[in-house]
């Protein structure tokens, strides 16, 4: 008898090509897996939303505020805080900063006020011989501002209205608070005329602030229009100087404004690793923790 055709036909010349098996289609999801999943991306979305109108939450609290064990917990954390929504430290997680999620001047006061303190004692340091200042937005700003020597002869160029109210009053204080528009959530003036304002200026030294510090991505803040202030800002001031609480180090958020190599201090708490302190000034960066 002749021997039994191969079940696939080897290709010929002139064909199409080789024959191949059909491809065979995935096995279904064992049943209640879709409904798993689900739950617990709404679940994540919950926790999300709650540490965003906190600013932070207490991770302990959590698994009692959601009717779940530790380790779920912690597994939808990993989750969030591997998307950058989220991060970790110290028992607490914070919310990221994005495009599309800024916290105000109320949550930021609360957050780590006894760091934030230490570290503009620590700016203030840092004036020498400075007579002309530029003092950017934002609540830590405003607790260098409180502790600017009185008396002391200074121009100070402020793009945060609650700056200039801590400072208008001020002996031989000479104030200039740009005009644009003005953001609802940190008070802060931005666009065009604050912008050019700024390009026309040159200030012996400039205290800066970000929503996110990272060594590959630099100095970065959720709205573009902040960035464009903060580079003119950068571009006017002959020194610099960053100050941030030590959750803002290791993250990035939507617009990069600057690099971590163009301050001449970046000063934050001590309850910034150091691990992580470490990881910056192996990468050059002077930085001072307090």
């Amino acid at each position: 008898a002749a021997p039994a055709p191969p079940r696939f036909a080897p290709a010929v010349s002139g064909s199409l090509g080789p024959v191949t098996p059909p491809r065979l289609s995935p096995p279904p999801p064992p049943v209640g897996a879709h409904s798993r999943l689900g739950e617990a991306e709404r679940r994540r979305s919950a926790v999300l939303a709650q540490v965003r109108e906190r600013s932070k939450i207490e991770v302990a609290t959590l698994p009692g505020m959601f009717g779940v064990s530790p380790e779920t917990v912690r597994r939808d954390l990993h989750v969030l805080e591997a998307q950058g929504l989220v991060k970790r430290s110290y028992g607490l997680v914070y919310a990221v900063e994005s495009g599309t999620f800024e916290t105000d001047l109320r949550e930021r006061a609360e957050t780590n006020a006894e760091e934030k303190a230490r570290i503009a004692e620590a700016a203030v340091a840092c004036l020498g011989e400075a007579q002309s200042l530029f003092i950017d937005e934002g609540y830590n700003t405003q607790l260098i501002a409180r502790s600017l020597p009185e008396g002391r002869p200074l121009t100070v160029v402020t793009a945060s209205v609650p700056v200039a109210l801590i400072l208008v009053n001020r002996l031989n204080m000479r104030l200039i608070l740009l005009g644009g528009r003005l953001r609802p959530n940190t008070l802060g003036i931005v666009d065009a005329w604050a912008s050019d304002q700024l390009g026309n200026l040159t200030v012996d030294l400039a205290f800066m602030g970000a929503n996110a510090v990272s060594i590959d991505r630099g100095m970065s803040t959720p709205d573009p229009a902040v960035a464009v202030i903060k580079r003119a800002a950068m571009r006017a001031a002959i020194r610099r100087v960053f100050i941030g609480a030590h959750h803002k180090f290791g993250l990035a958020s939507f617009v990069r404004f600057a690099d971590v190599s163009d301050f001449e201090v970046l000063i934050t708490g001590r309850e910034l690793s150091a691990a992580k302190a470490q990881a910056f000034r192996s990468a050059g960066v002077h930085l001072v923790r307090v």
